[in-house]
């Protein structure tokens, strides 16, 4: 079946996981990044020093939960500022909530790595090969 234009904005995609995180004594809810949030994250991990954009995973993990995990009507619970003080608890669980955000978001491990390398290109810093891009 070909889909038009209402079947493809009118469609349910963005899948939820509840999880458990046994550190904060119960579970959350965790759902997928829409295609601007996953825009709006992998704009937030790159950073321009002189002519170089390099790849800035600090606090990568609490960036993403930030932007993921939300509440029964799917309404986010924590602003994009609350990064830093998410940063601040306990790394197993911030990581148990990542590891489903970038699942559910269609991140893969290079990504990150891959979009610093794809921005240096485009920008006409050389090629992807010398890009100075960090592992992510």
């Amino acid at each position: 079946m070909r889909l038009s234009k209402d079947d493809i904005l009118h469609a349910e995609d963005l899948r939820t996981e509840e999880v458990d995180v046994p550190e904060w004594g119960g579970t959350v809810l965790v759902r997928g990044l829409t295609g601007r949030e996953r825009d709006e994250f992998e704009g937030s991990v790159l950073e321009q020093r002189g002519q170089k954009t390099v790849t800035n995973t600090a606090n990568v993990r609490a960036k993403l939960a930030v932007k993921c995990v939300v509440d029964d009507t799917g309404q986010r619970v924590f602003a994009d500022t609350d990064a830093n003080a998410l940063g601040e608890k306990s790394g197993a669980a911030i990581d148990r909530v990542f590891e489903v955000a970038s699942r559910l978001s269609g991140l893969g491990d290079g990504d990150v790595k891959e979009l610093a390398a794809d921005f240096s290109v485009a920008a006409g810093n050389g090629s992807s090969s010398n890009s100075p891009a960090a592992s992510a």
